[in-house]
């Protein structure tokens, strides 16, 4: 069987490199494909192109309804793709196929729909207050920044990457998306229909690079005016002071150590399952995933019971087979990471209750697993209640009253999520109003619905995605104000000129 090759994306045109990126199936660690190695070079040639499409105007002074328009045809194309690149999706980023197609066909088509409606309602322009004296009057304009860097990681790679690439193309911007050398395929698809939807070539350039150069020269470079960025604290902060060169505006989207508090009116049945989903889905590998387990003590013993007994329902294996519920980490690298945090935190006094290693068996022999895996007797001091572990793990923490609960919720460097169980949904608000995160679910989890934004507090990232707002981040605030007071003597010329004018 012929192994497909993927190449960059730049000014239009199907660009190689000397250098490739052999893609693994994290199940069976198969090669799925080559992607093209990019290097600054190519990213210089990116940026290029999209400063001089920006430039010259063929995107950005289209109207809105024009814009909109190569939005829909897309949208048209991801849905009509949709089990293709459900596919991808599974093959390259280890995706159970279920869920797959809810990250690689359902919530780009639902995004980018959401945000070309968006784009044809935006008040680019609207007129000032007329205020005085002196009598003043004007327009305030949002206009685009100029060349926006997109940098998305491997866990969510196609919808992360409509998060960012919609909103700027959307204000008229041009982009250079980079790539995680582990996941590139659905961004290339993505290039692919953007220009057979009509967008001129240079406006969206994707380069295929590793983050350390390809990435860090992006957020240095004197021609970016934005970068977006979502992934680790860690390189976040990097970022905050690479871009400081030319004082880029910044959007980060970084770690979490989600809270998932259970109250003691909770529905049981409801927040076992929900609970499953706030920290299983893509095995764990998500910022926004609940990981710390908060649960009163009245509760603890019968909620991890249900919990254990109906996390050993779960399928794991084939994540191309529909009945398949869980599947692989990324690579092994992240395996045994993962791993390490388990050990860690049995040393330091956790208890495994479920799973805690490698899943046995002749289908397990190949691919990165972990099992899921539930800790009871975790305390909020313990690295796997610190550190975000990026894998199927659990970590059960009691507390005996809701202000305990609260404090031990807020008592970390983290605020992507949270979540709150309980039937009195005015109790549950109360305490969803006192946690420090940027999104808050109350009895669910995972809802990135397009009208919500979604960001995080403290160390968990600055600005946000998604929502009305979203366009805001990709656009300057302009106001241009007219002189319109008719007296001479009313103006604030005085100040420096003390005779009067001559008639």
């Amino acid at each position: 069987m012929t192994v497909p090759h993927y190449q960059m994306f730049i000014d239009g045109q199907w660009v190689d490199a000397e250098e490739r990126f052999h893609l693994l199936n994290p199940a069976t660690e198969e090669l799925v494909a080559t992607a093209a190695k990019g290097t600054t070079e190519h990213a210089d040639l990116a940026v290029a192109a999209a400063k001089k499409t920006f430039e010259s105007g063929v995107w950005r002074d289209q109207s809105p309804a024009a814009r909109a328009a190569v939005l829909d045809k897309l949208a048209d194309a991801i849905q009509s793709r949709g089990a293709e690149l459900t596919e991808l999706g599974t093959l390259e980023g280890g995706f159970p196929l279920k869920l797959s197609a809810a990250f690689n066909e359902i919530m780009p088509v639902a995004n980018i729909r959401y945000f070309a409606d968006l784009l044809r309602g935006y008040e680019f322009e609207r007129p000032g207050p007329l205020v005085g004296p002196p009598l003043v009057g004007g327009v305030i304009r949002r206009e685009p920044i100029g060349v926006c860097a997109a940098i998305v990681p491997w866990n969510f790679p196609l919808p992360l990457a409509v998060w960012k690439v919609i909103p700027a193309l959307a204000t008229g911007n041009s982009v250079v998306l980079k790539t995680d050398e582990k996941t590139p395929i659905g961004s290339l698809e993505l290039a692919r229909e953007l220009q057979a939807a009509g967008l001129p070539d240079g406006v969206f350039n994707v380069v295929t690079g590793e983050g350390r150069d390809v990435g860090a020269h992006l957020v240095a470079h004197p021609d970016v005016r934005k970068v977006s960025f979502t992934g680790s604290t860690d390189v976040g902060r990097q970022i905050v002071r690479d871009a400081a060169s030319n004082l880029k505006k910044v959007t980060l989207e970084l770690g979490g150590k989600g809270a998932n508090i259970v109250l003691d009116d909770a529905d049981v049945r409801l927040a076992v399952d929900g609970s499953i989903w706030a920290f299983m889905m893509h095995s764990g590998q998500a910022c926004e995933s609940g990981t710390r387990l908060l649960l009163p003590s009245s509760l603890h013993d019968e909620f991890v019971a249900r919990l254990v007994e109906r996390l050993q329902t779960q399928v794991m294996g084939d994540p191309l087979q529909l009945t398949t519920d869980v599947g692989p980490l990324i690579n092994a690298a992240q395996r045994e990471r993962v791993l390490g945090y388990i050990e860690t935190a049995k040393v330091q006094g956790a208890k495994v209750v479920l799973g805690g290693g490698t899943p046995s068996g002749e289908q397990f022999a190949k691919g990165f697993w972990v099992e899921p895996t539930v800790l009871t007797d975790v305390t909020n001091d313990m690295t796997v209640a610190r550190e975000e572990v990026f894998g199927p793990v659990l970590s059960v923490i009691r507390y005996d009253s809701i202000d305990e609960a609260i404090k031990i919720a807020n008592d970390t460097e983290y605020g992507l999520a949270a979540g709150v169980w309980g039937r009195d949904l005015n109790r549950a608000l109360e305490v969803g109003r006192k946690l420090d995160a940027g999104s808050v679910w109350i009895n669910d989890w995972h809802l990135a619905n397009s009208a919500y934004p979604f960001g995080g507090y403290k160390q968990s990232g600055q600005g946000r995605e998604l929502g009305a707002g979203a366009f805001d981040e990709y656009t300057e605030q302009k106001s241009l104000q007219i002189g319109l007071e008719p007296k001479l003597e009313n103006r604030a010329y005085a100040l420096v000129l003390s005779s009067p004018a001559a008639p």
